[in-house]
């Protein structure tokens, strides 16, 4: 940063070296050589995978009170195949700490949808992302 010498006392120009580039559509300021940003990384909510999240809990609880009997009566019902209703349900066995860090948007780059709908432990200690 340098600070010019100006004939007048009452002003000063400040020069910052900066760069933008786009990320997602949205303009974002790259500091200097690597310095750390002074704010917080915005929170990246996944609306995807909150549908889906919210999607498995309304499953199951369709089956908890009866209204469909089973995965293939939801999969008809939503007209979609009964493999992914059995996914998506599988995703209301998530962790709390995994689900709330996915609602608000603090999940990790290594938690995506496609990774949640493969299979992992149902153990909350063993899911570890």
């Amino acid at each position: 940063m340098t600070v010019p010498v100006t004939s007048n006392p009452d002003a000063i120009t400040v020069h910052v070296p900066l760069t933008f580039t786009r990320r997602g559509g949205r303009k974002q300021v790259v500091l200097p050589g690597g310095a750390s940003s002074w704010t917080p990384p915005r929170a990246r909510v996944d609306n995807t995978m909150v549908k889906a999240i919210a999607r498995g809990f309304r499953w199951r609880k369709l089956l908890e009170t009866g209204v469909h009997a089973t995965v293939e009566d939801i999969a008809t019902a939503e007209k979609i195949n009964p493999s992914y209703v059995s996914r998506v349900l599988r995703l209301t066995l998530l962790a709390p700490a995994i689900v709330e860090a996915i609602l608000d948007g603090r999940q990790g780059p290594e938690i995506t949808l496609a990774a949640l709908m493969k299979p992992f432990p149902v153990e909350w200690e063993r899911q570890c992302w």
